[in-house]
């Protein structure tokens, strides 16, 4: 039960060892949204652009439980880096509460306005009917998904990696098996369509939180869940939504720039809307394990800067801004090697496969440098730092970006739009990197 291992063990295999967990199950998770749309592509082109189009409202959604977990994550490691046990126990226990109220309040709004949201990307009626059978299943979820995520941060707050990794995976390989299972039947299992795409999903998502549940009570855990003569101490829920609100709008970001460059893109070709949502579908394969480092990361950023070791957070900043330039490398080479095979995995059109190649060519150029906003960014989460993570990716998914695409796609055509995003991940990494210094002060 003792958490001083965080601020006494060596720091390379330290972060190596809360990182990757995180990172195995952030590549499972991507190969799962992989597998997800590559078959969702085998219905057809109209149920891909469909599953593209949804994406911004679901990555909200996502974003919202995620963000306030993050939120959760750091007021716990905090206070135990702190030593002070019943302030962290109190933040899990309010944590938990106000994320599944999150939870009901988004499943209401988000199928309440699904339909008018698809309307103003597409006209196409199998398009709008296709993303709303996705939708209405996958969004019933959402307190599911804010349970399960407020348990993921508990076990990381702790260490306790290897448990979200467990649970992570067995939620994603179990949304893989049924997947083409339920979307073209099997057995007892009728066609389901895209319909069953969405069910899939949802079978995973519940499972990983059973999985968190049971471990939290055979296992127990240094942090409690504690609902009898519950209090609520001074500050303490402003401190969660001050990181929390924050976090989230960080995660959020993502969909009002895939909804505005899709707005711009419609102009062109839908084609051009199906390339982007491949764009981003295949991008989880850096992105993700990148972000599980930051996982790793950011409860012994928040643990060591309770207990006053600044040394240390400085040390875990540049070590992990290394290991995400790596995984970005890696990706960089990848987008340059192969992009029409990568392409190719879910569209057939020759077309379609031709101008998602050289989009993949165009955005690459970026991918290094983004590890510079998405380290300082994590790492200002992990510090309790909200506001200017919140500066940071405001500047990479708005500011910059959206103006810039608009502007670049009335001089250069569709290659304007993919040539924004190596733009404002270039001055955005100059510009987090002077945000980290001066917030931090370490």
């Amino acid at each position: 039960m003792e958490q001083t291992f965080m601020k006494d063990r060596p720091i390379f295999p330290l972060l190596l060892s809360m990182s990757l967990p995180m990172v195995l199950s952030m590549m499972v998770h991507a190969l799962y949204n992989i597998v997800d749309s590559f078959f969702v592509a085998k219905i057809s082109e109209n149920a891909m652009t469909a599953l593209s189009l949804v994406f911004p409202i679901q990555n909200f959604i996502n974003a919202v439980a995620i963000g306030f977990g993050i939120g959760i994550n750091a007021v716990i490691a905090f206070h135990l880096g702190a030593n002070n046990q019943k302030i962290a126990d109190l933040a899990a226990t309010l944590g938990l509460l106000l994320n599944m109220l999150h939870g009901i309040i988004t499943t209401i709004v988000s199928i309440i306005i699904i339909p008018h949201f698809l309307r103003m990307f597409t006209s196409d009626a199998e398009v709008i009917a296709l993303g709303k059978q996705y939708a209405y299943i996958a969004f019933s979820f959402s307190t599911v998904i804010a349970a399960e995520l407020c348990f993921e941060k508990f076990f990381q707050a702790v260490g306790k990696m290897t448990v979200s990794m467990g649970a992570m995976m067995a939620g994603c390989v179990a949304n893989i098996i049924l997947d083409p299972v339920l979307i073209f039947g099997a057995g007892p299992f009728p066609e389901m369509g895209i319909t069953g795409a969405a069910l899939a999903t949802a079978i995973g998502q519940i499972l990983t939180l059973i999985i968190y549940i049971v471990i939290y009570f055979v296992r127990p855990i240094p942090v409690k869940i504690r609902f009898k003569n519950l209090t609520v101490p001074k500050g303490l829920i402003p401190k969660l939504y001050s990181i929390g609100i924050p976090a989230t709008l960080n995660m959020a970001l993502p969909s009002l720039l895939v909804s505005s460059l899709n707005a711009i893109l419609a102009t062109f070709s839908q084609e051009y809307v199906l390339v982007l949502g491949v764009y981003y579908k295949l991008q989880t394969f850096l992105y993700l394990p990148a972000n599980g480092i930051i996982q790793g990361m950011r409860p012994l950023i928040g643990y060591n800067y309770g207990a006053k070791e600044t040394k240390r957070v400085r040390k875990l900043y540049s070590l992990t801004l290394l290991l995400s330039a790596s995984i970005m490398i890696f990706g960089t080479v990848l987008c340059l090697a192969i992009p029409e095979r990568l392409i190719g995995l879910f569209t057939s059109n020759s077309q379609t496969v031709r101008a998602g190649a050289s989009a993949l060519r165009i955005i690459s150029a970026g991918f290094i440098v983004s590890s510079v906003s998405v380290t300082s960014a994590g790492a200002l989460e992990g510090l309790g730092k909200g506001a200017p993570s919140l500066l940071i990716s405001l500047l990479r998914y708005v500011i910059i970006i959206i103006p810039g695409a608009f502007i670049l796609s009335r001089i250069m055509g569709v290659n304007g739009v993919w040539n924004a995003f190596w733009i404002a991940e270039l001055l955005t990494a100059a510009i987090a990197y002077l945000i980290y210094k001066r917030a931090s002060k370490i």
